[in-house]
């Protein structure tokens, strides 16, 4: 007979015990608990996680059916629908949060020196918003259009490793580009993001912070060419220049000269337009910065 850890369970020997339980005491998440702990809702929650279980009653069925073995799962709680609930509902979500902060730091230590694709020093973040639809009548503190509810989740992927360095959750009508007022900007790091986070004055707030951006340029945006720089049309580029705003209140957000790269896709044969504020990188590389984005 197997007499090993459990699957589970050795996964979850790399959770930090001192920092989960440092958590706990700084937002007082046990005050008043007799035998459900935190770290028993935090191991059913994980366990649903990783199993995918759909609901409360799948995961309490779930654990139920092996009550022998949730011991060696690190479980010492009896396993309840209503007991999981309340402590979902009333337990201070800050302890999770802070937990999840700690494990994002453990773990880009762990991938800082990780290839992803392009070959350079400068971290790189991935910025993008997904809607995540949600039943009105379960969520009506969600709502988003007169028969739907939902969310956004508002991510800062770190694309060596794929970690998200920062989350919000907001309601489903922000606009995505509204979320760069939240990121504390990281000098020499490049942020790449697609068109919907065009805002030529917050995009200007990452320029001063030293940091550098990558987007594609809007159909309707008007610029003046200053300069254009030797591009070797054999690997899909068509034109690389120094371009000024010309827009009225473009010009007044952004009155520094930005980089405009213009790409053919050899695959699709689709022509992008890209528009950045680091002149240093060869334009190649800009274009795959963006293509490592997806």
């Amino acid at each position: 007979m197997h007499t090993g850890k459990l699957v589970f369970a050795q996964v979850m020997e790399h959770l930090p015990l001192t920092t989960f339980h440092r958590c706990v005491t700084r937002y007082k998440g046990e005050h008043k608990v007799k035998s459900f702990s935190c770290l028993d809702q935090y191991l059913c929650m994980a366990f649903a996680q990783l199993t995918y279980r759909e609901s409360l009653r799948d995961i309490e069925t779930s654990l139920r059916a092996q009550e022998n073995k949730l011991y060696h799962m690190g479980i010492r709680a009896n396993i309840s629908r209503n007991t999981l609930a309340n402590a979902n509902s009333v337990r201070d979500w800050r302890v999770y949060a802070d937990l999840a902060q700690s494990l994002i730091t453990i773990a880009r230590r762990l991938y800082a020196e990780e290839p992803f694709g392009v070959d350079l020093k400068n971290t790189v973040y991935a910025l993008d918003a997904s809607t995540i639809d949600l039943c009105l009548s379960v969520f009506p503190w969600a709502p988003f259009r007169s028969t739907k509810a939902a969310v956004k989740l508002h991510t800062l992927l770190d694309l060596r490793g794929n970690i998200p360095a920062f989350l919000y959750i907001s309601d489903g009508k922000l606009h995505d580009v509204n979320v760069l007022d939240l990121l504390v900007p990281e000098p020499g790091a490049f942020y790449v993001m697609d068109r919907g986070y065009i805002d030529f004055e917050r995009l200007h707030a990452l320029h001063e912070a030293g940091s550098f951006f990558v987007t594609r340029a809007k159909s309707n945006m008007k610029a003046d060419r200053r300069y254009s720089h030797p591009v070797d049309r054999a690997t899909g580029l068509i034109c690389d220049q120094t371009v000024v705003l010309a827009g009225y209140y473009s010009h007044q957000s952004f009155e520094t000269p930005l980089r405009r790269i213009k790409f053919r896709d050899p695959a699709t044969r689709k022509e992008l337009i890209f528009l950045t504020n680091n002149f240093v990188l060869p334009a190649l590389t800009i274009t795959e910065l963006y293509r490592c984005r997806w």
